[in-house]
């Protein structure tokens, strides 16, 4: 039986350290042992989601091509995590990499290690903007809303500006 390709969109985010250089690393890990980039949005800077004082965070919206079954991707996504010094402690610490899978084509799904879509996608801007910059027109499998709408719709107040201070 041969695999089928899926398209899954990822969130990238770091806020400890070189934020931007282990965002780019990520997506080279991701590159080199998930499967082809085929959409990435602008890098924007947010403020930290849950807890205020924390520094705030580079996040990236990707979108890859991959023949993994999804909890075999979910599971390389954490070993890149690992590999670039993530360590998992209580829900809402700074990180030096979060790497979370949004959606899969139009798969939902739940396992002890994953759940797609994403539950909180539709209440976090820093999600949800770099997001639509690269696929508006995009639907959530559950609610069927267009990432656009789920924009429109979003009460999240936290800021999310596009980074400029990059090489």
């Amino acid at each position: 039986m041969e695999q089928s390709t899926k398209t899954v969109y990822i969130l990238l985010g770091s806020n400890l350290g070189d934020r931007f250089n282990y965002i780019q690393q990520a997506i080279n890990e991701i590159e080199q042992t998930c499967g082809n980039i085929i959409l990435s949005s602008s890098v924007y800077e947010t403020e930290a989601w849950g807890v205020s004082s924390n520094p705030p965070y580079l996040n990236q919206v990707i979108a890859i091509q991959t023949f993994f079954e999804p909890e075999s991707l979910m599971q390389t996504l954490l070993n890149i995590e690992e590999k670039l010094g993530r360590v998992r402690t209580e829900r809402y610490a700074d990180r030096t990499i979060d790497i979370d899978i949004l959606l899969i084509d139009n798969l939902v799904l739940t396992t002890p290690l994953l759940t797609v879509p994403h539950p909180a996608m539709a209440e976090r801007k820093f999600v949800l903007v770099p997001l639509q910059e690269i696929a508006p027109q995009l639907t959530h499998p559950v609610t069927q809303i267009s990432i656009t709408q789920m924009l429109q719709q979003c009460n999240d107040k936290l800021k999310v500006e596009k980074f400029l201070n990059h090489p």
